[in-house]
């Protein structure tokens, strides 16, 4: 056999088994996106948040989940959260607003956004942060499961650490429009079609149970959407009549057909350039 063919052998095994990935300088950013295939965590130079002060209406959503990563980045216990509920209502980002405010306090604490459809390679990033100094936040946005996903076994390693246990520097927070991470349509039919009906679904429904935390998030009311945009409003300074902006903010409501702290953003985005102000 020649160098040539042993040398395209070696490359191909490296392929299909790469050299463990390092970890990175993670003094270099707060925030991380962690990828796969080569295994790498990729550090983000700007993360795209508002401040915890404009989210408005999840008051005691917000608190709970500030004191508990207060908690985690003293080095205190803390929950896994999982923050489920309507859409638009400002879930994501007030995991990634509360994540620059404990910082902002001095906390060495990172960020690290995973994709669902990583959750597999899940074991190889808590290897990678098991021995760091510093503590961590792993997000996974929009969380759900189909009735054939195994990818939910995955996540297990990180929620129940399996023989080593989690990392005592990590912590899960998630969100998801469903409370138990899967259609209910499909637990019913589950249920119904299943030899055993209660453990058909036990395994994919008792998942939500790991988080510690559940923080619900529901539509707002007219006034909390109002008060979204008000905020928005004084925190870029743009001036309305405020007999104006109460009037366009609910007729473009009502062109949306729906009210979230979405669609206060996106009116006020477009309230903004009319008004010749840079966000």
């Amino acid at each position: 056999m020649t160098a040539d063919a042993l040398t395209r052998i070696a490359e191909a095994l490296e392929r299909i088994s790469p050299v463990p990935a390092r970890a990175p300088d993670f003094s270099g950013a707060d925030a991380f996106v962690w990828h796969v295939s080569p295994d790498r965590l990729a550090p983000v130079a700007q993360v795209n948040r508002v401040d915890l002060s404009l989210l408005q209406g999840i008051d005691r959503s917000r608190d709970t989940l500030l004191d508990n990563t207060r908690h985690f980045a003293r080095g205190l216990p803390a929950n896994n959260a999982l923050l489920w509920g309507a859409r638009g209502m400002g879930k994501s980002s007030l995991v990634k607003a509360v994540h620059a405010a404990v910082v902002a306090e001095g906390h060495a604490l990172k960020i690290v956004e995973v994709q669902r459809e990583d959750l597999p390679s899940i074991g190889r990033l808590l290897g990678l942060l098991r021995g760091a100094s510093e503590r961590f936040i792993l997000f996974c946005d929009d969380l759900s499961f189909s009735h054939d996903d195994q990818h939910y076994k995955s996540l297990k390693a990180v929620l129940d650490g399996g023989i080593e246990g989690r990392p005592e520097n990590v912590v899960f927070y998630a969100t998801s429009n469903r409370r138990h991470l899967m259609p209910r349509d499909m637990i019913e039919n589950e249920r119904s079609s299943a030899i055993n009906p209660s453990e058909a679904v036990e395994e994919k429904v008792s998942l939500s149970d790991r988080f510690g935390l559940w923080l619900g998030f529901h539509p707002c009311s007219q006034d909390e959407y109002l008060s979204m945009i008000g905020g928005y409003c004084q925190a870029w300074g743009v001036e309305i009549d405020a007999a104006d902006l109460r009037a366009e903010a609910i007729e473009w409501q009502a062109t949306r057909g729906a009210r979230s702290g979405r669609v206060a953003w996106q009116f006020f985005t477009d309230l903004a350039a009319r008004k010749g102000v840079r966000l």
